[in-house]
């Protein structure tokens, strides 16, 4: 069996966890959330501890197990205590709003870039260059924060862009006459 599979699932106080045959799903402090296993993969519940189990002994049945066991564990981190990813932005009149269910980033072109935020994820400006995006599933999450970065990815001569907090951006030194 695979290695991550093998570790248990500690499912904490205040997180209610459903096994209804192929579907896992996980109520808790943050939200509710599920996942659908595959169908070489099992998922048992005893005593708080949550676990999977693969159904055939071919290595792709192994290796699914190792990955459902990983979206099961941030199933259950999810609806507990949340994903969080911070983005800031770099440069000369880069600014960030959050405004309902839209971000609103002026971000040097000659139009506002207005992104939309889907259902279940939450984007908070601390300030006007910092953007924070929180939510319970960790996938849309990243591709959130990613989407956001995309629109104007770190450049390497100035290093004006977004990029997340505590990226490294290697800097290129200017052309020489």
């Amino acid at each position: 069996m695979s290695r991550v599979a093998k570790q248990p699932i500690d499912v904490p106080k205040g997180v209610e966890v459903t096994i209804n045959g192929s579907s896992v799903s996980a109520k808790g402090p943050k939200g509710q959330e599920s996942v659908t296993l595959h169908q070489d993969v099992a998922a048992h519940l005893e005593d708080g501890v949550l676990g999977v189990k693969a159904q055939r002994s071919d290595q792709k049945s192994v290796a699914m197990a190792g990955t459902m066991r990983s979206l099961l564990n941030n199933l259950v981190v999810g609806v507990s205590t949340g994903f969080e990813k911070k983005l800031e932005l770099r440069g000369v009149g880069y600014r960030a709003q959050a405004q309902g269910s839209n971000l609103n980033l002026t971000l040097g072109f000659s139009h506002p870039v207005v992104h939309k935020v889907p259902d279940g994820i939450k984007v908070e400006t601390p300030s006007q260059t910092e953007v924070v995006v929180t939510g319970t599933n960790k996938q849309v999450v990243g591709q959130v924060a990613a989407d956001i970065r995309s629109y104007r990815p770190p450049e390497p001569y100035k290093g004006k862009g977004v990029r997340y907090v505590g990226e490294y951006v290697a800097m290129k030194e200017a052309k020489k006459k």
